[in-house]
């Protein structure tokens, strides 16, 4: 969706007396938030999402409500994305990998293998490094709230994919995130963009050979479906993002505020708990509809996305180049995160 289509949806909205800013027709206290994301209501993450606005109406009894439309009903990560900067959107859940477009320094998510476990992520997501990179893109109008358990990404094919060289000339689907584009091809396969909503199809149809993903996504999705190979290779951690518009949480009065981040940390409790739970499952789902789960030799795709790594490690910090410079900055946050133990 073009901007334009944003304006005439959030026009047509506030005609209908349901502005992203309040309720005012039925009551002047209520104050109403709209989430919008991109997964179907049996995805953990969207479960997490209704935990949220529940906690939130409990919190400020009634007076703070937060309406969900899953499965894209708004748009696509990036649309929706843009939609909060135009202010006609208030909150959407986007991964980490449509948010680099938006924050350069969000890419640090997306260094392969950066993350030695889920409990060194959480050490770095939960500390100063996680908090800062969450108001990163204040000055392009976006706030993170929290971030979302969304695990360790793995390829999924028709094929088996035992280790980078089974990538050689098979499309890879991949998010909007240049760093997942230059993941793939450092692994020898060819990136291809395509929206999640259209991957089923994309794959059904041979538009792509294979994807990427969490455990979850590939069973709620239905993905498993069509690709019968499931490598844990386990190449990244990209964590979901929960993000508010700057100005709409501006708007919020201190009350407001404090219901909404409380009833965030909450949710970001339950959903790591309800993350650990879905993830077995789902391995359980997949296996049982015929896929076969491979546990490849990590340490051949660790190998092959050497070059990244040294991207980031030798850039140059007093370069004329901003590019570069973000890049140094990143590799500065790589070596502190090294360090965490």
């Amino acid at each position: 969706m073009k901007n334009g289509v944003f304006v005439f949806i959030g026009i047509v909205l506030i005609l209908a007396g349901v502005s992203y800013f309040t309720q005012g027709a039925v009551d002047k206290d209520i104050r109403i938030l709209k989430l919008a994301h991109g997964l179907n209501t049996q995805h953990p993450v969207h479960k997490t999402m209704e935990f949220l606005a529940r906690r939130a109406l409990e919190l400020s009894d009634g007076k703070l409500k937060i309406q969900i439309f899953p499965s894209e009903q708004l748009g696509n990560e990036k649309e929706c994305i843009e939609a909060l900067q135009l202010g006609y959107l208030a909150m959407t859940k986007t991964s980490t990998g449509p948010m680099e477009a938006f924050v350069s320094r969000i890419r640090l998510f997306g260094v392969p293998y950066l993350f030695r476990d889920g409990d060194h992520f959480w050490k770095v997501a939960l500390g100063p490094i996680g908090k800062d990179l969450l108001v990163a893109g204040e000055a392009k109008g976006l706030r993170g709230l929290c971030y979302y358990d969304a695990g360790a990404r793995s390829f999924y094919a028709k094929e088996p994919i035992n280790s980078p060289e089974d990538l050689v000339g098979k499309k890879v689907r991949v998010m909007n995130s240049v760093t997942a584009m230059n993941m793939v091809k450092a692994m020898g396969g060819s990136p291809t963009p395509i929206s999640w909503g259209e991957l089923y199809t994309s794959l059904d149809q041979g538009v792509v050979d294979a994807a990427e993903n969490n455990p979850p996504s590939f069973d709620t999705s239905r993905h498993f479906e069509i690709c019968k190979y499931y490598s844990l290779d386990e190449h990244v951690r990209l964590p979901d993002m929960l993000v508010i518009s700057r100005d709409i949480w501006a708007g919020l009065t201190a009350q407001q505020q404090a219901w909404l981040q409380q009833a965030v940390d909450e949710s970001v409790t339950y959903g790591r708990k309800l993350w650990t739970e879905a993830e077995a499952k789902s391995l359980k789902v997949v296996e049982d509809g015929g896929v076969t789960i491979i546990h490849p030799d990590k340490k051949l795709f660790q190998a092959a996305v050497q070059p990244i790594w040294k991207r980031f490690m030798e850039a140059d910090p007093n370069s004329d180049n901003s590019d570069e410079r973000e890049d140094a900055a990143i590799g500065k946050l790589i070596n502190q995160i090294v360090e965490i133990q």
